[in-house]
């Protein structure tokens, strides 16, 4: 099955010589698959070379100018997969690039990439950033008309949307499929860091954290329920999040007092991730959980679209002391439009107190009669 990357038509564009072209992201969303690909297209004679690999290593890391040469040699690209188990990667890489500047480089990192190897800094003004995530609805509609998108709803909000449950036939393959990249692949990044021993606490807040979908959290709460600091939650969610795992929204606020802004909600960039961490995955008719599928399912769509689109929107969820609340807010070029995510009844009132404060800001429901317009 060939599944066109939103990625791909961009890349190609900034895939220039003297420049790194960088994909990054979670384990498993389909990096190396999409640069073979797209290998396949340019038609350019390359060296592909595995980060995982220790004599890969060892050349790359050493950043002897002779063995570049004699590596590279007649190859107008260079291609550095998993590129995130190089010592020093972003070194290497800015002398690469330096020293050859008729050469083009391709590399793909996980999520841990910048964190592990400082690779920001070496490559300021030398690289193209790209974020690429589990498969996005408005990449599957290459392949899916809008009969097949509906019919697949629901085990998509079960499932999830990582590229390889494309390639099992079976439900029971692909809950085993998601409990082993939960366990292993996804969490190889964290416990990976200097002073993150204990994978056992990350995954019991990720279960807290799986159950309170939608809701805003407390740290110190999920401290004193894990018997850990607050610093120390803090900072499990911030890896959780640059390895893609979770996405933190912050609340909305420019005038109201009675606005919530210091809380914060937790959605999780795939739901099969988050069904994997708590082991449920009965159908929907059996579930009291459906509300939060849908929304972090909305959520994590919408925001995909916007970073491949390069949408450059803020997005938050507001609430009241009250209770009045809105799901999704956006932020873009001082427009600001609202959103309620409704699975079962499709009406709701726009919230008094917000059309008040913000009457220039726009209100929509999102059901499963439009949701398609809202994630492609």
């Amino acid at each position: 099955m060939n599944i066109k990357r939103h990625l791909s038509e961009g890349l190609k564009k900034t895939l220039i010589p003297g420049k790194v072209n960088v994909i990054y992201g979670a384990r498993r969303v389909g990096k190396t698959f999409f640069m073979r690909q797209l290998l396949t297209e340019l038609n350019l004679s390359y060296v592909w070379l595995n980060g995982d690999l220790p004599e890969t290593q060892e050349v790359i890391s050493n950043r002897n100018i002779n063995v570049f040469r004699n590596l590279i040699g007649e190859n107008k690209l260079v291609v550095i997969d998993e590129a995130q188990e190089v010592p020093n990667i972003g070194k290497a890489l800015k002398l690469m690039v330096d020293e050859f500047p008729k050469v083009k480089v391709l590399v793909s990192g996980s999520s841990a990439f910048d964190l592990s190897n400082n690779l920001g800094e070496p490559l300021v003004g030398r690289a193209f950033w790209y974020e690429m995530f589990p498969l996005a609805q408005l990449e599957l509609i290459s392949i899916e008309n809008p009969i097949e998108i509906k019919q697949k709803l629901s085990e998509r909000l079960i499932y999830g949307s990582y590229p390889e449950l494309y390639l099992l036939n079976g439900l029971q393959e692909k809950e085993q499929y998601l409990r082993g990249l939960a366990n292993a692949y996804l969490l190889k990044d964290i416990i990976s860091f200097d002073g993150i021993r204990n994978s056992g606490k990350v995954m019991d807040l990720l279960k807290l954290l799986a159950f309170q979908m939608g809701k805003e959290v407390s740290l110190q709460e999920l401290g004193k329920q894990l018997g850990m600091s607050k610093n120390t939650v803090e900072k499990y969610l911030d890896l959780l999040e640059k390895v893609y795992i979770l996405k933190k929204t912050g609340g909305f606020s420019r005038n109201l007092r009675k606005e919530i802004t210091k809380m914060a909600r937790y959605n999780f960039w795939d739901n099969g991730i988050r069904n994997a961490v708590i082991g449920d995955f009965r159908p929907l008719a059996s579930r009291t959980d459906v509300g939060e599928l849908w929304e972090n399912y909305l959520m994590s769509e919408r925001l995909k679209k916007n970073k491949y689109e390069q949408a450059h929107t803020e997005t938050y969820f507001w609430r009241t002391y009250d209770q009045q609340e809105i799901d999704c807010v956006e932020v873009n070029a001082e427009k600001l439009k609202a959103f309620e995510f409704k699975w079962s009844n499709p009406k709701a009132k726009f919230p008094k107190a917000f059309k008040e404060a913000y009457p220039e800001s726009t209100f929509e429901v999102i059901s499963r009669e439009n949701y398609l317009e809202f994630i492609v």
